[in-house]
């Protein structure tokens, strides 16, 4: 997806769970990256291996991190030299955070309805240090925006919470204020911060 003029930056957006429907069309996903192209980024969705028609089968989250550099490498394929924005939904929160965090051609990461009640071996959350949005449904059943609230309030470097009033983990009823939240966020080009 291609914004209307020059893009001002690049975005991958990850989806959920292969193995429980996630997939590059789910709503949360399009909604993210509608937010992105609003702000002037071009905005890349893809399928995790083995979902839609993508080849191979589900890696418990080790091949995905390779899908995920594999989408990276894309979009700077496609715009070189623009700033690489790396995020996702739920399960694929997960893998935005743990690529985003160790890639150095990543200058911002978004998490939405990070599951970190379900994540066995969670990434580090402080991203490398890069700015990182999370939007979070109050009550995410895998993960409530208090206790993310609690997680969050001690990263250090910069980092934004997004606590959505009564939303579920899938923001069912709330997807506008999670397409205005990503879209204010990248509004602010935080990939420029020092």
């Amino acid at each position: 997806m291609n914004p209307a003029a020059a893009p001002v930056a690049a975005a991958v957006v990850c989806h959920a769970h292969p193995l429980h429907g996630g997939m590059m069309h789910f709503k949360v996903v399009f909604r993210a990256a509608q937010a992105l192209l609003s702000a002037g980024l071009a905005a890349l969705r893809f399928n995790f291996r083995g979902v839609g028609r993508s080849e191979g089968a589900f890696d418990h989250g080790i091949g995905e991190q390779d899908d995920t550099r594999a989408a990276l490498n894309e979009v700077e394929r496609r715009f070189p030299r623009l700033p690489l924005v790396l995020g996702g939904f739920s399960f694929g929160s997960s893998m935005a955070l743990r690529v985003g965090g160790s890639d150095p051609r990543v200058r911002a990461v978004f998490a939405l309805g990070y599951p970190f009640s379900m994540v066995p071996d969670p990434p580090p959350l402080d991203a490398g240090g890069r700015p990182r949005l999370f939007v979070q449904g109050e009550q995410d059943q895998f993960g409530p925006g208090d206790a993310l609230r609690a997680l969050v309030s001690r990263l250090s470097g910069p980092a934004e919470l997004v606590v959505v009033p009564g939303a579920d983990h899938f923001f069912d009823g709330r997807l506008d204020a999670l397409q205005g939240a990503v879209a204010e966020w990248a509004a602010r080009r935080p990939w420029e911060a020092p």
